[in-house]
């Protein structure tokens, strides 16, 4: 099953399950109750952080969610923040950071690196989380429309249209799609 994100961010090919962390836990947790699927693939945009550059496709089977604020040493958190999954679809072991905030500042967002993470979308981590407790198969597919600085949110709206059009192409060309 091929799910993404929703609203803007939509393919025809894939099943929209909500933006951000809570959404889309809510909404594919509600479709594995019901017709659970045998595999998960996520497919969406991200923003860089700095060494993906734009219109890169990143392919990921891990998801973090670490804040801005664990970066500062400002706060912790008692549960797990990495999940990984044990899918063989992609090797690349690019971490991607979830949050149901964009970065903005990209001197910050640099902090990210040296916890192997290189990207960033909102709803992976609540994806890889939910096919956990589903004991699902999962991966994603990226396409990145923006670096993690001031200019993010306008370079976002900017790439997307070209960003969704490459990153179907490339799932044709992997023959994920037909």
């Amino acid at each position: 099953m091929i799910i993404c994100a929703g609203n803007n961010e939509t393919f025809k090919f894939a099943e929209p399950m909500g933006v951000g962390l809570v959404d889309i836990a809510i909404n594919l947790t509600r479709k594995c109750l019901f017709d659970k699927p045998e595999f998960l693939l996520f497919i969406g945009s991200a923003g860089s952080y700095g060494d993906h550059e734009i219109f890169d496709i990143v392919e990921s089977n891990t998801a973090a969610n670490l804040e801005l604020s664990f970066l500062r040493n400002e706060s912790y958190t008692p549960i797990d923040n990495v999940l990984k999954s044990d899918n063989k679809l992609v090797e690349n072991k690019t971490i991607v950071n979830s949050s149901n905030y964009i970065t903005t500042n990209f001197e910050l967002a640099q902090n990210y690196k040296q916890y192997n993470m290189g990207i960033e979308n909102m709803e992976f981590f609540s994806v890889l989380r939910v096919a956990k407790e589903f004991n699902i198969n999962v991966a994603g597919i990226f396409v990145v429309t923006n670096y993690t600085n001031k200019d993010a949110h306008e370079d976002f709206m900017k790439n997307h249209n070209e960003a969704k059009s490459k990153l179907t192409q490339y799932l044709l060309d992997k023959k994920i799609i037909k």
